[in-house]
């Protein structure tokens, strides 16, 4: 849209009256039939978001790791505490994140909502052309790099301090998944860091708060912001691996009894929605799970000790024959039998010379596992796992 030369005098005052916008020459019939070609073939132009550049200061402390930057909530939301290291990531990716696509959601702790719409706000003024969010800022870990691969998105961000409590007492956290869903590698880290010591101004998009609540997409002049199911593209995924229909039959089994613990964190709506809806299992299978921003105030930490309720389930009389519980953001998780507990990790670990065969596999970026890129990163292809994993 360009916009057209001012209307003056007498033009003026009847434009006024008539409420035709200042630009109402565009509307005017185009002279000749070569205009009128041009006219009908030439490209509407989307406005660019405007960009509003702030001053900042660079805040000591914003070390980052493999799994992100972690810190109280109420240094989160410090001023500009959360913006200056959103900003250093963008200024450390550099020009590669023109014109992508960012991923974007957490485990739903307290003030990850908010943080959203600044997230959003410097991504549109960084140049991304487009932010896909969970909605109500909702993703798993493992659900955000399921969707990372599977769009071929350049990337996201995950708000989640993992297993520790939230809460306005308790944590906060944020990290970034790279193009193949696996967690930033140190040579971006180091970048990150590197940045946050001398971040001076952030480019903020001048656009309003967006409903997180509302599935669907919206523009904000060349910017598009996408609010998706986060179930959706993870339970698309899990399809692929598996054998539903087979799972189905093995649920219904009247010698079977399952529960899963999601501790009020993210894998509440994942749970339900698999376990429940898609392979019939009973609703009292799930556990705790509505998403709290505290977690209804307690650990989100899947061990003997913070999931003690289940433990207590699984070593009493009737106990299930199966039962689970996941941490914060869903990327950890304790198994456990009738009576007795596994080791959740060096299960996932054990075949993975048998996962390269797997047709997932074939074409991947080597030590990308379809499920889990956040935790299983295998080593050299036909050698197993990184020994530091076990």
């Amino acid at each position: 849209l360009h916009s057209g030369s001012r209307l003056t005098g007498a033009s003026n005052r009847s434009a006024n009256r008539s409420c035709i916008p200042s630009n109402a020459q565009h509307l005017r019939p185009v002279r000749g039939a070569q205009q009128q070609q041009q006219a009908r073939q030439a490209p509407l132009v989307a406005m660019a978001t405007a960009v509003k550049e702030l001053p900042t200061q660079p805040i000591e402390g914003q070390k980052t790791g493999t799994s992100g930057l972690r810190k109280k909530t109420n240094v989160f939301m410090g001023p500009n505490y959360l913006a200056n290291w959103v900003q250093s990531l963008f200024n450390a990716l550099g020009a590669e994140i023109k014109g992508k696509t960012l991923c974007l959601g957490g485990d739903g702790r307290y003030f990850g909502k908010e943080a959203s719409q600044i997230i959003i706000k410097l991504a549109a003024g960084n140049g991304f052309s487009k932010v896909v969010v969970g909605q109500n800022a909702i993703m798993a870990t493992p659900a955000m790099s399921a969707l990372i691969r599977r769009k071929k998105h350049y990337g996201g961000i995950i708000m989640s301090a993992s297993h520790n409590p939230g809460g306005p007492e308790g944590d906060f956290g944020i990290k970034f998944n790279y193009t193949s869903g696996e967690p930033a590698p140190e040579s971006i880290t180091d970048k990150i860091y590197g940045e946050t010591q001398k971040v001076s101004t952030l480019k903020m998009a001048d656009m309003p708060d967006v409903d997180l609540n509302k599935i669907g997409s919206s523009k904000f002049g060349d910017f598009e912001l996408e609010v998706i199911d986060p179930v959706e593209d993870y339970m698309a995924q899990l399809k692929e691996v598996f054998d539903f229909e087979a799972l189905k039959k093995f649920v219904a089994r009247k010698d079977f009894k399952m529960i899963f613990d999601a501790m009020h964190a993210v894998t509440g709506p994942y749970a339900t929605r698999i376990l429940v809806q898609e392979l019939g299992a009973p609703a009292s299978t799930v556990k705790d799970g509505v998403s709290s921003p505290d977690f209804n105030g307690g650990h989100p930490d899947p061990n003997l000790t913070y999931a003690k309720e289940l433990v207590d389930i699984m070593w009493g009389a009737n106990a299930p024959t199966f039962g689970a519980a996941s941490d914060g953001d869903g990327d950890r998780n304790m198994i456990l039998g009738n009576g007795f507990f596994c080791h959740a990790l060096r299960l996932r670990c054990h075949d993975c010379r048998e996962c390269l065969l797997h047709p997932l596999l074939q074409g991947r970026p080597e030590g990308c596992c379809p499920l889990d890129a956040h935790f299983c990163r295998l080593g050299p292809r036909g050698q197993g796992p990184e020994p530091a994993l076990l």
